[in-house]
């Protein structure tokens, strides 16, 4: 009896050793996995902020155009261009009925 119980005990030290070596050689290998990923997140996020960078550039610039072309001395230019003119005598005001 005493040699099975040695036995087992072998058994279960040598599948402690054989998990211990396991995770031994996989982390590395997973901490090499994570920074990789972690790696390419931060250059998809540095990418990413590149573009919206240009569109809110891009969005200023035409923010700037639609307030050139709004102006009143531009709109007065197209009403004149296409025979309009500008009476203050027709401009009606509508107030709340506050």
């Amino acid at each position: 009896m005493g040699k099975r119980r040695l036995l087992k005990l072998r058994k279960v030290d040598l599948l402690m050793i054989t998990i211990f070596v396991i995770m031994l050689l996989v982390t590395p290998v997973m901490i090499v996995f994570s920074n990789s990923v972690l790696s390419k997140t931060n250059i998809e996020v540095q990418k990413m902020q590149q573009k919206i960078e240009r569109q809110e550039t891009i969005n200023e610039s035409l923010l700037m155009k639609i307030n050139e072309l709004a102006s009143l001395s531009n709109i007065q230019d197209v009403a004149r261009e296409h025979g309009l003119s500008y009476n203050n005598d027709n401009i009606i005001i509508i107030k709340d009925g506050e």
